[in-house]
């Protein structure tokens, strides 16, 4: 009898060992991408918690992309964002961080944004996007890592900024500042365009789900997950060049 007990629970142990891999979806992404999402959250709520004085950080070497197209991007260009709850456009100077302009130009033109969420909203500090409505599009971003651009503006409210992991990570995720955030200065964030027109439109984007959504989720399954779960969620609708 009590072999058979032990051969019984030996096979349910192996049925949901089974039914996990299978069922629990996140585990398919790699760890160092859940690991690399992770960091850059918790980077920008240390800053949140921990204000400071604005300086330069020190650079590490990583692996990030050294190909790019700077010289092909206009020296100042807006960008308008249609969404769900109303317009804002920014406006971007490559003089301020050529690498992020210069990745965020293709990003716009490449249709990047269209239907994106605005998956973390943090009120009087920042609110975050920057992971495609397809997780497909966002898969072929993912290793393409941009070298930090020096911080020559300051995260002020209104500038719009990418995230960061640490030292040369940037990929497509932004925040704009909704406040003074002058203490990610010194952390590497390097601003290179700011709102223009509408920043009471970015200011009453939809908070009530805060920092709830899962970015691993977001990367795997993309707007099916966010439409699913947060209903009330504000959306990119489109991000056109207008000049």
């Amino acid at each position: 009898m009590s072999r058979k007990v032990t051969v019984s629970v030996l096979g349910l142990a192996i049925f949901g060992i089974l039914a996990g891999l299978i069922f629990f979806k996140p585990a398919v992404l790699a760890e160092d991408e859940l690991a690399h999402q992770e960091q850059a959250r918790e980077r920008l709520a240390q800053a949140q918690a921990t204000p400071g004085p604005a300086g330069q950080p020190a650079a590490a070497p990583a692996k990030p992309e050294e190909k790019n197209d700077v010289e092909q991007v206009p020296d100042k260009f807006k960008v308008q964002f249609e969404c769900t709850n109303g317009t804002f456009v920014v406006e971007c100077v490559k003089a301020w961080a050529p690498l992020g302009v210069e990745r965020f130009h293709t990003l716009v033109k490449e249709g990047f944004f269209d239907d994106a969420g605005f998956f973390r909203v943090v009120p009087g500090f920042v609110v975050q996007f920057g992971l495609a409505a397809d997780p497909k599009v966002t898969s072929k971003w993912r290793e393409k890592r941009l070298k930090d651009d020096p911080v020559t503006e300051s995260n002020k409210e209104g500038y719009l900024t990418f995230a960061t992991s640490g030292p040369n990570s940037r990929t497509t995720q932004l925040f704009i500042n909704t406040a003074n955030n002058a203490n990610l200065d010194r952390m590497g964030f390097s601003p290179f365009g700011k709102v223009v027109s509408g920043m009471d439109v970015v200011k009453k984007i939809n908070a009530e789900y805060g920092e709830r959504p899962n970015q691993g989720m977001i990367t795997y399954e993309g707007n099916g997950y966010l439409k699913k779960n947060f209903p009330n969620m504000d959306f990119i609708k489109k991000a056109t060049i207008v000049e």
